[in-house]
């Protein structure tokens, strides 16, 4: 029994480190922007797949492929490859910010909200007309071949993931409170007009928000897909649990959303343990608890009303 706690403890944290990387992103575009991206989850496929077609191109496959064969690429194919899908999907959240975000960010009402949602269908529609909707086995970076830690077995793919996560993590806690990038973006996060005023070009900090996240999405997807098979559908849920994640950690501290990330990736892969299907009912009612008695999450700044 205990082995298989720590089975389902390990597993968890893998699988929310991946949860929590959204639930960054989230958090980044809504502090500095007051806009959330809710194509989040497509961004998340997006990543897989682009990462997933560049390994096929330098195999000398058809980007077109659903399957790999007997062709394995090796770890500095990988590597080209993740930094492909950064880099596109950096593009593809600097896009999203000009066309979808910008022309609506400031006036009233929401249309931020179906904007973004649509160029997330736009996002699938043509994944589907290009991949189709199968899912793909996509070999992972270090190997497939189970590793046994204390009697334990775990992917290397899972160990990569958690790793890649805290690695990300450290490194964007370090950007936000040590560099004069992070002060920017609490400036622009706290009032962009007044740092505006103090020679700030908000409007750079605010894409600079849209790339580092869509790269986070798209980073996220590229560690999940050798996981759970790359499907263009993975990012629905992936995006949904990032969001509760956020939600559940607070959205203005993105120190809370990496903690909720991964409190949620252990509850579900705990829950999975005892009976699998109440493994969304468990997630999802945990947070509606929360936002019932903390509405801003566990970690976020209560909003103060001034009159």
């Amino acid at each position: 029994m205990e082995t298989a706690l720590l089975q389902a403890l390990l597993s968890g944290l893998a699988v929310g480190g991946a949860y929590a990387l959204v639930a960054l992103g989230f958090s980044i575009t809504f502090t500095t922007t007051k806009t959330l991206n809710f194509s989040h989850g497509e961004f998340v496929s997006a990543g897989a797949f682009i990462g997933m077609s560049a390994l096929f191109l330098m195999l000398g496959l058809p980007v077109t492929s659903t399957t790999f064969g007997a062709a394995l690429p090796d770890f500095g194919a990988q590597l080209v490859a993740l930094v492909a899908a950064l880099v596109v999907m950096g593009l593809l959240g600097w896009l999203l910010y000009m066309v979808g975000v910008r022309p609506f960010a400031g006036r009233p009402g929401m249309a931020w909200v179906m904007s973004t949602l649509g160029f997330g269908v736009i996002l699938q529609s043509i994944g589907l007309a290009i991949w189709g909707p199968k899912p793909v086995v996509v070999p992972g970076p270090v190997g497939d071949e189970v590793i046994r830690i204390l009697g334990i077995g775990v992917r290397p793919q899972e160990l990569l993931t958690l790793g890649v996560a805290i690695a990300v993590m450290i490194v964007f806690d370090w950007v936000m409170n040590r560099t004069m990038v992070g002060k920017a973006m609490r400036a622009v996060a706290a009032n962009g007009n007044v740092a505006s005023l103090m020679g700030i070009n908000t409007n750079a900090v605010m894409i600079g928000a849209f790339l580092v996240s869509s790269a986070l999405a798209g980073l996220s997807g590229f560690l999940l897909a050798p996981i759970a098979q790359a499907s263009l559908f993975m990012g629905l849920t992936v995006g949904l649990k990032g969001f509760s994640a956020a939600m559940v950690g607070g959205l203005s501290n993105p120190r809370g959303c990496v903690i909720g990330g991964f409190a949620l990736g252990v509850l579900e892969s705990l829950v999975n343990l005892w009976q699998a299907q109440w493994r969304e009912v468990a997630i999802f009612a945990l947070v509606i608890v929360v936002l019932a008695f903390r509405p801003t999450g566990l970690f976020g700044k209560p909003f103060v009303e001034k009159v």
